[in-house]
């Protein structure tokens, strides 16, 4: 049997993997972003389902960052060369379903092996944002995740600040992080992971106001951006002023600000609940509060989900969609889930999982580890708070962090950076969908 690796024969390798000896285990290729300690999960994961059985062989492959593994998968479908899962950030979920011919819906995958899909088992907010509009399902939900605020309480108590009381809207964290620059407690008081998908995507989710038309394109692609809005301006330039003396510091457009925060650089992080693991494997003395709301919104309403599902290529062999099913099978198990979600901060998508997490006083003893999960089930959604989905929102997401990182250098000001960001979201949007 052939062993897959990720040296530089491992796109070759792909192509011989659907013939390898029927005696053999039949290996499932599966690219993944996934880094530290949600590195270690995955690995975990996999091992254990492939030492549960013997038809099938997961093999986890590191691809880079969330866009990285996405360009490589759009690369290798090209090449005749795709893995047999991938794992895609949420943003580019719209990228996914309108290349239709490139992947098979995981609803066909698990029924065509004869195993029961009961969508109902599944958080509904999670399972919803994964579908088509008529409800069928079209990746596996692997690790979703909801945006928190993460302290360092050892800051808190040097600046003066309640340690059991973690700020929770935005004028809040601003003041806090003020208090915590000007005291010394740190040298920055505030920094944040991902602008786009915390301070533009759940900003309007978690405050119930339009981030774009048509639903914020989940219900057409046909979508105008509505993030210049007045509260959304106000929000940014706040932002902007605490940048000016380095209350505020930017780490950049994913995750890299989690680093300043593990340093101890920054009091304050607002970052995905999946970065637990590593804050949790730093020693750092944390708390965790709820996603900060807008005191001159509504909110707060739901957050949305974040994080990355799993998607099934085209063109594999029945057996290798068997090998697929198998694996998703085993992963939407009680125990799995609930593994992943105690280790990685992820939600647990199955609502069993979640049950059994919170009988087993996981959440009594982890004071916050709850506060994703209610974040995005606490409320309906409204047109407003469904989720983000555009043809294109990895290319908007760039267009949005240019303007932010001119907004931040004092180049424009917020009103200037979300104008721009607008109209030229507007026109990559309508060149996207052939407009």
């Amino acid at each position: 049997m052939k062993i897959l690796g990720i040296a530089a024969g491992f796109a070759t390798a792909l192509t011989l993997c659907s013939s390898v000896s029927a005696l053999a285990a039949t290996q499932i290729s599966w690219w993944h972003a996934m880094t530290g300690a949600n590195a270690e999960v995955v690995e975990k994961i996999a091992g254990d389902f492939n030492a549960s059985q013997s038809d099938y062989e997961v093999v986890p492959v590191f691809k880079g960052t969330y866009p990285e593994t996405l360009n490589a998968g759009i690369a290798a479908f090209r090449a005749g060369q795709a893995p047999d899962i991938i794992q895609v950030f949420d943003v580019g979920t719209g990228v996914m379903m309108a290349a239709e011919g490139a992947i098979r819906p995981v609803a066909e995958v698990l029924e065509g092996a004869g195993l029961k899909f009961d969508k109902s088992q599944y958080l509904p907010g999670i399972v919803a944002y994964y579908s088509k509009p008529d409800g069928t399902m079209l990746s596996f939900p692997y690790n979703s995740s909801s945006p928190i605020l993460y302290y360092n309480k050892d800051v808190f108590e040097k600046a003066g600040l309640d340690v059991n009381n973690p700020p929770r809207t935005w004028g809040e964290v601003f003041e806090a992080a003020k208090k915590i620059k000007t005291s010394g407690a740190a040298a920055c008081g505030y920094t944040s992971t991902w602008l786009t998908w915390i301070h533009l995507e759940n900003f309007a989710a978690w405050n119930n106001i339009s981030y774009g038309t048509n639903e914020n394109g989940l219900a057409g692609g046909d979508v105008e951006l509505k993030i210049n809005a007045p509260l959304y301006v106000d929000h940014f330039q706040a932002i902007a002023d605490l940048a000016k003396d380095g209350t505020f510091k930017y780490g950049g457009r994913t995750s890299e600000a989690k680093q300043l925060f593990l340093a101890g650089e920054c009091g304050i992080l607002t970052e995905s609940s999946g970065g637990l693991g590593d804050i949790v494997k730093s020693g750092m003395n944390y708390g965790i509060g709820q996603l900060p709301y807008d005191e001159n919104g509504v909110g707060p309403q739901n957050t949305t989900p974040g994080g990355a599902s799993l998607w099934v290529m085209a063109g594999k062999s029945d057996e290798q969609y068997k090998g697929v099913a198998a694996f998703f099978n085993y992963l939407s198990q009680t125990d799995v889930q609930q593994f992943l979600h105690e280790q990685s901060g992820y939600l647990p998508v199955t609502l069993a999982a979640y049950e059994a997490t919170k009988g087993s006083d996981f959440y009594e003893k982890n004071p916050g580890r709850e506060t994703p999960i209610l974040q995005m089930m606490g409320k309906a959604p409204t047109e407003n708070s469904k989720g983000v989905r555009l043809a294109n929102l990895p290319q908007v997401r760039d267009i949005q962090n240019e303007e932010f990182e001119k907004m931040l250098a004092g180049q424009q000001t917020a009103q200037q950076a979300l104008d721009a960001a607008v109209q030229r979201g507007n026109a990559a949007i309508k060149d996207a969908i052939g407009n």
